[in-house]
């Protein structure tokens, strides 16, 4: 199918990103950013318990702009805008390394809208309605393949078991399960935080600007079943091309922020009377990081439309939007840091901070060598 022009991203779309882009620019600046996420090293690694940085009053803001309604159905109280909306605010908050929980609610809402309609419109209506959520769907095991899970459910419905790698799990309002019953069958489950029987366990990661931890579910009732077992890895299945270019779009905007900020070091810098941009050594790699991520950007925007345009071709699209992704993440994370010479390690230096954000998402759903073998191996078949 021909892919409409801009990928389908019109006037609505572009009001969208410019109403993210200002108020991520005004609000979560890279000040207020240093506030929250990276104060002082101490706090952020060697404190007792790990941070959980966010800016609650942001997230207010976020949700009464429709944020979080964005991709809810409207016959769930949402927006229903097409992904290409979304993947621009997605894209906006990866460039502002905005410590938020809107990425991981995103994610939730993708597979909450592969769910079986009657029984996800509550947890979609709350959603829309400003609740942050996020997916509790990994084992041990650091498999995000649907259906490899720790939790089971038992014959009363209680969940038990542990899901780890859960995204800004102390900021969620509500978790989106999956668990096994004893046939097998992967089903989907809300479970509201604070329920009797949940407890989080904050995870010590590097990447200063989320907060990552594992769940644990002893005896708990849920508060309702999304989709039976059978049908819940389905949905995970059928949500995965959109979580991978969520995934992508907060990588390529993250990655575009190194781009920026190191070219602009290279015009200020000088050495031997001229801006370090000047030497060949410098000019190329960033003209390399740039390559990168146009490359990143062009497949995430096709990804996207394809969501939105021709679900058929979506997921292979969308793998390789997360590996152009994913591969430019970790090219740009690297050389910025180098090319800021002996600042660029340093806490001072504001780039190690989109340097952990990087590295993070580099992994998330898989990297670009997971991805790729699973391009080659649906060709295969």
């Amino acid at each position: 199918m021909a892919q409409p022009k801009d990928f389908g991203f019109g006037s609505e779309e572009q009001m969208v990103r410019d109403q993210a882009r200002k108020l991520l620019r005004e609000k979560a600046g890279i000040e207020r950013l240093r506030v929250l996420a990276a104060k002082d090293h101490h706090a952020a690694y060697e404190g007792p318990e790990p941070p959980c940085a966010w800016d609650e009053a942001l997230w207010d803001e976020m949700v009464a702009l429709g944020w979080t309604a964005l991709w809810v159905p409207e016959s769930a109280g949402g927006v229903g805008m097409k992904t290409v909306a979304v993947t621009a605010v997605a894209e906006e908050i990866g460039r502002a390394a905005a410590p938020s929980p809107l990425p991981a609610t995103l994610q939730a809402t993708a597979v909450l809208r592969c769910a079986p309609e009657e029984s996800a419109k509550p947890w979609l209506e709350q959603i829309a309605g400003g609740t942050a959520a996020t997916l509790a769907v990994a084992g041990r095991s650091a498999s995000w393949e649907p259906g490899e899970t720790d939790v089971t459910v038992a014959e009363d419905g209680t969940l038990s078991g542990t899901a780890c790698f859960v995204q800004d799990a102390r900021k969620a309002g509500l978790f989106v399960v999956t668990a096994r019953d004893a046939s097998g069958g992967v089903g989907l489950y809300a479970v509201p935080a604070g329920t009797n029987g949940v407890t989080v366990v904050p995870d010590r990661i590097v990447d200063l600007t989320r907060d990552q931890a594992h769940v644990t579910f002893a005896k708990v009732t849920p508060a309702g079943t999304i989709a039976a077992p059978g049908a819940g890895a389905k949905a995970l299945a059928d949500a995965e091309a959109s979580i991978l270019v969520l995934v992508a779009a907060d990588l390529s905007g993250a990655a575009e922020w190194a781009l920026q900020t190191t070219a602009e070091y290279a015009r200020v810098r000088t050495q031997f009377e001229h801006p370090i941009g000047f030497f060949q050594a410098v000019k190329h790699p960033i003209v390399n990081m740039m390559l990168a991520v146009d490359r990143a950007r062009s497949v995430l925007w096709t990804a996207a439309c394809a969501l939105d345009t021709d679900p058929a071709s979506a997921l292979r699209v969308a793998r390789m939007a997360k590996s152009a992704a994913a591969d430019a993440a970790a090219f740009c994370a690297d050389r910025s840091v180098q090319l800021h010479g002996g600042i660029g390690f340093t806490w001072e230096c504001d780039v190690h901070i989109w340097f952990k954000r990087l590295r993070h998402g580099q992994f998330l759903w898989g990297d670009g060598l997971v991805q790729r073998q699973k391009i080659a191996a649906a060709l295969a078949a």
